[in-house]
Order: C-alpha cells, then structure tokens, then sequence
C-alpha cells in the first residue's frame, strides 16, 4: 500500500494495534480510535489514510504519521524543505501548486487541484525577505466538516516549502463549487470522460 502513488480502490482490512487521533468524516470533530478495532482501508492518498470503520460507525482520517497504528510504515511528520528556514528568496507559485497536489479530499480519490478547489493563489514577500501565501479554496459542499482538516493540511504543506514565512489557507463559496470544475486528469480520474 501506498500513500503517494495510486489511489487505494478496494478495501484493505486492518486492525487498530493501538490508539489513534483521527477525524470522523464528514463532520470533521476527533476521534479516538480505540486498539483492536476492525476497519477497512478505502483510500491512501497524499499521506493520509481514509478508514471505514463499522464499530464507529462512519468513515475516519488518519495522518500517515499514524500509519503504524494500521500496521503500515509510519511517515515522517512535518518537516520543513532543506533550507526553508534561511532562504529569502520569492517562493514560486509552481512549488505551491505542486503542494496543493498533494492534500486530497478522504472521499474523493482526487487531490484539491484537479477537483478545482483552489480559486486563488498569491505569493507576498515580507519585509524579512521571507515570503506569506494566500490561498482561497472551497469544497465540494459548503456543510462539510473536513473543510477545516483539508484547509489546515493545505496550510502545513505549503508552510513545508523553503522560504515560506507563513501560509493563509481560506474557505470560500462563491462561485458555488460544481462537478465542471474538475480538471480532465481528474476527470478521467474519476471515469468522467
């Protein structure tokens, strides 16, 4: 299994083999997901894991740092780009853009990119030579819980990139998010096309 490459499409069962922090999917409030409990793996995409977990009763998110919990190789927590920390130099949109690809929605095999999330990217270099991102997304549905856990992960990933002071990740609704925003890679994706 893998978290970074192709999306997982059949269920994978596993069981919890200690406590863990996740995040109940849609309403986005968390959870403790207690050792032993039986769940199935629907996807793992952009470092993250989504489970169905029938005792719980619903869908859960879990960081790929948890990943051990599931019985998988835990990943690296958050960490900062070689350098990040000294360099002053204009942060290009294309790393950014490159970030974004990698926060998925849990229950869309698609990252925020190609679904068409993102409406607003801008770069701002501070007076310390270091640079502030503005990002204004939305979400498939505005009562979506996740929308804070998606827009956080958002923020922590371009927060990753060298040169990056801060990042300022904003929900947005208008224009209303529609299934013709999708890009064509996320289109034939999800076998739109």
């Amino acid at each position: 299994m893998t978290v970074e490459g192709t999306p997982i499409m059949h269920h994978e069962e596993v069981e919890f083999r200690r406590e863990c922090e996740a995040i109940a999917i849609p309403q986005g409030h968390q959870v403790t997901i207690p050792k032993g409990a039986r769940g199935w793996v629907t996807q793992a995409l952009g470092n993250m894991y989504t489970l169905q977990v029938p005792s719980l009763g619903g869908l859960f998110r879990i960081a790929g740092e948890d990943a051990d919990a599931i019985g998988e190789a835990a990943a690296q927590g958050p960490s900062a780009g070689p350098g990040a920390r000294g360099s002053n130099e204009l942060v290009s949109e294309q790393a950014i853009w490159e970030q974004l690809r990698s926060v998925y929605d849990p229950e869309i095999p698609i990252n925020v990119v190609d679904l068409g999330l993102i409406y607003d990217l801008g770069v701002e270099q501070l007076p310390n030579g270091r640079n502030r991102v503005r990002v204004s997304m939305t979400l498939t549905a505005p009562g979506c819980g996740m929308g804070p856990a998606i827009a956080a992960d958002a923020k922590t990933r371009i927060e990753r990139l060298p040169g990056v002071e801060e990042a300022q990740v904003r929900l947005v609704w208008d224009p209303p998010w529609n299934p013709h925003m999708i890009s064509p890679e996320g289109r034939a994706k999800l076998g739109m096309d």
